[in-house]
């Protein structure tokens, strides 16, 4: 039996620029953990989708999600099982990661066309911001879909969770 088509979709970091340059334009980029992948996560990948041709998501690696402070054992999924999930969806052109705080050098080398945040960033204050506008790419916040997060899943399956 032959791999999964969509499985193509995930390239190593070194490689995200030539393929990123392959896609149809415009190219949406967009960054996270997607540690346990909900509704809420599938939605705003879709909704980015829908502000070009070509949507890339970089992921952040195991070391730099554990940096993000959001717990000893978080990420939950390694990060190659939260790339096939990523990249399993319609939405998604193509799967890549950043060990970096932020994909700063990576938005650098790949200059995508649209920068998109989830939830309530001020996208004036990021310095990805800076870098997309100033080779005249957009940087837009889509809202966050109310009632999801990972954060809330995992307090929810401890049983931490008290609003039942």
């Amino acid at each position: 039996m032959k791999p999964p088509a969509f499985l193509d979709k995930i390239v190593a970091r070194e490689d995200a620029p030539a393929r990123v340059a392959a896609l149809p334009p415009p190219v949406v980029f967009t960054n996270g953990v997607f540690d346990v992948l909900h509704c809420g996560h599938a939605t705003y990948l879709a909704q980015a989708r829908q502000l070009g041709a070509s949507l890339v998501v970089a992921l952040n690696t195991d070391a730099s999600a554990r940096r993000l402070g959001k717990g000893p054992e978080r990420p939950l999924n390694r990060q190659e099982d939260r790339a096939v999930l990523i990249a399993a969806l319609e939405s998604v052109s193509l799967v890549t990661w950043f060990d970096e705080n932020t994909p700063l050098e990576l938005i650098s080398e790949i200059k995508p066309d649209v920068l998109v945040k989830g939830g309530d960033y001020d996208m004036d204050k990021l310095a990805e911001t800076a870098i997309v506008k100033a080779y005249g790419g957009q940087a837009l916040a889509i809202p966050f879909v109310d009632g999801y997060s990972t954060t809330a899943l995992v307090k929810k399956i401890r049983g931490d969770d008290t609003s039942g």
